[in-house]
């Protein structure tokens, strides 16, 4: 039997002993590379899995490739660069029965039905590995990005997922609950006994396992609330209890939070969610209207037409769809068309989406093909990433909406004409002789042009 067959079997086998989720997280994306002297080495896409499979996984794994070979073998897990013989030496991240309690979880979220794209993978495999061994894995664990990308979504399954699978207690909570809790405490007046009233507090957030805090950056401003906080993030970290923060910045870049309090959000694993690009809004928008009663009959060049505009929240798309399908039935149930969709559209797109000016605009569709952010197109950073889309977003800005170069270097972060010209030169000479850049650009235009 040859590798790839052995690794078919083995994989075949492990996916009846354990979730779905889990196998599609996990190992989907794993291949056996090599057997020898008793090791045997298995590729696998990120660090997050070498961990999680060498100390979660690793038993089973033995086990259950012992049933298809007859043979004990050891597991080594490789990434791609590592076998190229260029390692990779990463330092782990972070530290090593319900009663009738009140979770605030919707069950409605779950891993199941929450999108992954590229711009999420990673915080989606993170969030799973928390939510397979809370505690142990990454802690704290920290998502980041703009509202309206699903980071809500994926801390709800989170929680979801550990109250299905253990007897844990999980507790959801808006940082802005936290506070209204907090201040309710502290209103008690000086002659009334509110040691009752603190000792059920403590309990509430400390006789917990999970603790799971939306929007942590509000916490800014509320000092004592601030105090308070640490205090419950100390006792339930030094009991080796899981806490998953959520903020729309990075622990860094939240401004007037305590030194102290950024550092412990550091101690675990920080990961972003980043706007989705064009494929995932895509995918977005089929699985939202797979179960309507119109979906039948959605044509693509609308659903291109809603992705191509909403490119930064998904919310905003969500809502796209949702006057799309009203209009179509207050209209007597008219076909769904590319110009019954702009009719729907054209003051939500103008309100909510479409940028205040053409340069803006250009930034939004470019950034968004590109999986960067506009901040980053404005930013001073000159790493390629951001270089490349900077200049051709600069290039759309000249040839196609003639826009003179002072203007689009203001637009662009502050930069001087020569640094513009110097970006659309660049890309004038790449479209040359580039065919896939010319037609990548090409199709970003036309976006351009149906907004």
């Amino acid at each position: 039997m040859n590798l790839d067959n052995m690794w078919i079997n083995f994989l075949e086998k492990i996916k009846t002993k354990i979730s779905n989720i889990s196998y599609e997280t996990w190992f989907s994306e794993t291949k056996l590379i090599n057997i020898d002297n008793g090791i045997a080495k298995v590729l696998v896409p990120y660090h997050i899995h070498k961990k999680n499979l060498s100390e979660n996984y690793n038993e089973l794994i033995e086990e259950t490739f012992l049933e298809i070979t007859g043979t004990n073998f050891k597991f080594e897990f490789l990434l791609e660069e590592e076998i190229n013989n260029n390692v990779i030496t990463l330092n782990d991240i972070g530290v090593p029965t319900n009663e009738n309690f009140t979770t605030n979880l919707d069950n409605r979220y779950s891993f199941e039905n929450y999108i992954i794209g590229k711009s999420n993978k990673f915080a989606a495999t993170s969030a799973l590995a928390v939510a397979e061994h809370p505690g142990k894995m990454y802690n704290p664990l920290f998502i980041y990005g703009p509202s309206g990308l699903g980071k809500t979504h994926l801390m709800q399954a989170i929680g979801n997922y550990i109250l299905k699978n253990s007897n844990k207690r999980v507790l959801y909570i808006t940082c802005d609950n936290f506070v209204s809790d907090f201040v309710e405490i502290c209103r008690k007046t000086s002659d009334s006994n509110n040691f009752e009233a603190t000792k059920q507090f403590k309990n509430k957030y400390r006789d917990i396992d999970v603790l799971i805090i939306d929007d942590i950056h509000n916490l800014v401003g509320a000092i004592s609330a601030q105090q308070e906080f640490f205090n419950t993030f100390n006792d339930l970290y030094n009991n080796e209890k899981q806490i998953i923060i959520s903020s729309d910045r990075s622990p860094d870049d939240i401004k007037r939070l305590e030194e102290r309090l950024k550092t412990r959000f550091n101690w675990g694993l920080t990961v972003s969610i980043e706007p989705p690009d064009f494929e995932l809004r895509m995918n977005i928008i089929n699985k939202k209207i797979e179960n309507h009663e119109l979906s039948a009959n959605f044509p693509e060049d609308v659903k291109e037409y809603i992705a191509s505009n909403c490119v930064g929240d998904i919310r905003k798309l969500e809502g796209a769809l949702t006057r799309v399908f009203a209009f179509a039935t207050i209209m007597n149930g008219s076909d769904i068309n590319i110009n019954l969709a702009a009719e729907a559209l054209k003051d939500y797109f103008v309100k909510t989406i479409v940028a205040q000016n053409n340069i803006e605009q250009v930034m939004h569709i470019v950034s968004s093909n590109y999986n960067v952010s506009v901040d980053d197109l404005k930013s001073k950073r000159r790493i390629s990433k951001i270089t490349l889309p900077r200049q051709i977003a600069m290039y759309i800005c000249r040839i196609y909406l003639n826009e003179n170069l002072v203007k689009i270097g203001n637009e662009f972060g502050g930069r001087n004409h020569t640094t513009v010209m110097h970006g659309v030169d660049k890309i004038k000479k790449e479209v040359n002789k580039n065919e896939d850049l010319n037609n990548e650009i090409q199709k970003m235009v036309n976006q351009i042009k149906m907004c």
